[in-house]
């Protein structure tokens, strides 16, 4: 008898001796059962998954000769005649060899005859996406409205290319491929009924190579069978498909773990003596780190059975996770630049060399040789105490605000440090043209000197924030270089001009007394007299401090942006004149400038009426002023960077460069 190939010989011939595909199974019994019979079905999917497999056992359930029943007989003479394949009511069409009109008219001339020998006459056409667009106009009508005596079943590879008239009128079932797993279990399923040897692993390894189908591991499995005269071994299966033997990926990744640079390019060595793909060896290393990265986190995952499940526990000890998780990032990005690389051996290695080289270690830092304690202030750490590291300088413990102190007793008040000073004078010299201070009616006005607000003083060494007192650092720590000492305290309160200053809750009302900083400059570097007014008469608003009132007052959004772009030009007859450039013009509404006139005249303690006009500004309006102070203290920003020692430190130690575009001062932006 001549010998029949396995993909058919162990081709199912009925639901029950299905592998997977258990969606499509479900539905096609179901229907069986409960004669809910479609006139027209679509199975689709890649090659080898089942869909003739399918549509064959599906005419042999609608034609068993014992009824229809999800589960055929076989011994009838339909079943019989269907499973050799000669039933004379089953017409298959290659549809990819009958693709004209005419061999489809031909084909449906004979639909509205009734079968010869079954109950249904069944039409499978497969591949039926190479119809051409006549053939399916010509098929439409009578798959629409087929004879109850026809069925008709479909099996298409690309359904894409199928009309969507076609589509709407069939049921459609799509085919998955099928995990490699399940065909390995096939296969041990096929070798045993053979009474062959096979090893678990080269079953595997086919499994894995068919890609889902199952005719091309069982057409694999014929080959390896041949090879191996009738053994079918991993070491042979590898030689066979040219794949990269398991073995080999494992000692990388010891050798890795082991940071063996030397073994990394002997398993290389050996690899290259069988002419391997180095990409099914990337492609095999990824799959190895998928199989570690399962074992750290699920230990269960892998199974007991598999041949190097002992090697890939190991490598999962050893291998700290991140490593592994960098290791697999380096080999997929690397499987990707393959093909750019001169030599696929030369890319290969790249990938090893450089998982060696960014393998993560721990930063050590040596102290500078001036930052070494001297003789005699050598650290001793006390009995049961862990000693700072010698690299990290002993910094004092921050205080709680508001704390007590460790007697229990209230804490005295520091002095106020300069930043805080500093800080002080520009909200006094922003808002105190108008508001007065939170506490100026009960302690009267501020008699200190104030510094200029357009004019911050330049940031130092000498302006870090000492430390409290009664916490001091550690004794015996090492003094720390210039370079390595805390950075500065930053002002990271938010500018003046940001917050709204005239609040009912929190400030005093507009007409109260300002409080009365001693100097603000002008925008012509002048010193200017500041707004004094008695408490309880209106706000006096003159051209010189109208940008720091204009700031201080209770504006938002457009009102804001409104009086940041006039000029104060005066008053005349009870009428406030403003100026407005040209360009600014949009800002002017009718609604915004009635809003205006009332803030401006509860400013003033009078109503008043705007006159708007419009011109060049002859003085510096509220923006303008902004913009002249925000560059002033960006060039002061710059030049205590420029003179900041941890700055020097870092150019000297380390080349830093620092980038004048990047630098921004603290005021908000």
């Amino acid at each position: 008898m001549a010998y029949q190939v396995l993909a058919r010989k162990w081709r199912p011939r009925t639901f029950a001796e299905m592998a997977g595909q258990e969606h499509v199974l479900r539905a096609l019994i179901n229907a069986l059962e409960q004669q809910r019979l479609h006139h027209a079905y679509l199975f689709t999917g890649t090659r080898g998954v089942g869909k003739t497999t399918v549509a064959r056992i599906l005419a042999k359930c609608l034609n068993c000769e014992q009824g229809v029943a999800a589960e055929p007989c076989g011994k009838c003479d339909a079943c019989l005649e269907l499973d050799a394949g000669r039933f004379v009511d089953l017409i298959e069409v290659d549809a990819a060899s009958r693709t004209k009109v005419e061999d489809t008219r031909e084909l449906l001339d004979n639909v509205q005859y009734a079968p010869t020998r079954g109950r249904y006459k069944i039409y499978l056409i497969d591949e039926v996406h190479m119809l051409s667009g006549h053939s399916f106009n010509a098929l439409l009508k009578t798959l629409e409205e087929p004879p109850p005596h026809v069925k008709f079943l479909l099996a298409t590879t690309d359904p894409q290319k199928l009309p969507v008239t076609i589509l709407s009128r069939c049921l459609q079932f799509n085919l998955k491929n099928l995990p490699g797993s399940l065909i390995a279990e096939y296969l041990r399923t096929v070798v045993d009924q053979e009474q062959l040897e096979a090893e678990p692993a080269a079953l595997a390894r086919l499994g894995q190579a068919a890609q889902g189908s199952m005719r091309d591991a069982l057409s694999l499995l014929d080959q390896a069978i041949a090879f191996g005269a009738g053994c079918v071994r991993e070491g042979e299966v590898c030689a066979m498909l040219g794949t990269i033997d398991r073995g080999f990926v494992l000692e990388a990744l010891e050798a890795l773990a082991d940071s063996d640079g030397q073994a990394l390019l002997q398993v290389t060595a050996r690899m290259s003596e069988r002419a391997p793909d180095f990409g099914d060896a990337l492609d095999e290393m990824l799959h190895c780190l998928h199989q570690v990265a399962l074992c750290q986190v699920v230990p269960g995952a892998v199974p007991e059975d598999q041949p190097d499940a002992e090697r890939l526990k190991a490598l999962a000890a050893r291998l700290p996770a991140e490593d592994v998780q960098l290791y697999y990032q380096l080999a997929l990005n690397g499987r990707r630049d393959l093909p750019l690389a001169p030599e696929a051996r030369t890319g290969f290695e790249m990938v090893l060399l450089r998982m060696l080289a960014f393998q993560p270690v721990g930063v050590v830092v040596e102290a500078e040789p001036g930052a070494a304690a001297e003789p005699g202030t050598a650290p001793k750490a006390a009995a049961g105490e862990a000693a700072a590291p010698a690299t990290q300088p002993a910094r004092p413990e921050k205080p709680e605000v508001g704390g007590a102190t460790a007697s229990g007793a209230d804490a005295p008040d520091q002095p106020a440090s300069p930043l805080d000073s500093r800080r002080e004078a520009l909200m006094r010299a922003a808002r105190g043209q108008i508001a007065p201070e939170a506490t100026g009616s009960a302690q009267g006005p501020a008699t200190g000197p104030a510094p200029s607000a357009t004019k911050p003083p330049k940031a130092g060494p000498a302006d870090a924030q000492p430390a409290p007192e009664g916490v001091a650092p550690e004794p015996d720590a090492p003094e720390p270089p210039p370079w390595a000492e805390g950075p500065p305290p930053t002002d990271d309160e938010p500018p003046p001009w940001g917050e709204p200053l005239a609040s009912p809750q929190a400030d005093a009302p507009l007409a109260a007394e300002p409080a009365r900083p001693d100097d603000a400059e002008g925008e012509d570097g002048t010193t200017v007299a500041p707004v004094t007014s008695a408490p309880g008469q209106p706000l006096e608003i003159t051209a010189d401090n109208w940008p720091w009132t204009a700031r201080a007052l209770p504006l938002e959004g457009a009102l804001r942006q409104f009086a940041a772009h006039c000029e104060w030009v005066g008053e005349e007859e009870g009428r406030v004149i403003l100026r407005l450039d040209e360009q600014h013009e949009m800002l002017r509404t009718p609604g915004l400038e009635s809003e205006f006139s009332a803030v401006l005249g509860e400013a003033l303690g009078r109503a008043v009426r705007l006159d708007i006009r419009q011109g060049a500004p002859q003085r510096e309006t509220p923006a303008a002023v902004a913009r002249r102070e925000r560059a002033e203290r960006l060039r002061a920003a710059q030049a205590s960077l420029e003179q900041d020692p941890n700055v020097a430190g870092l150019r000297q130690r380390f080349g830093a460069e620092l980038l004048p575009d990047t630098i921004r001062p603290h005021d908000g932006a």
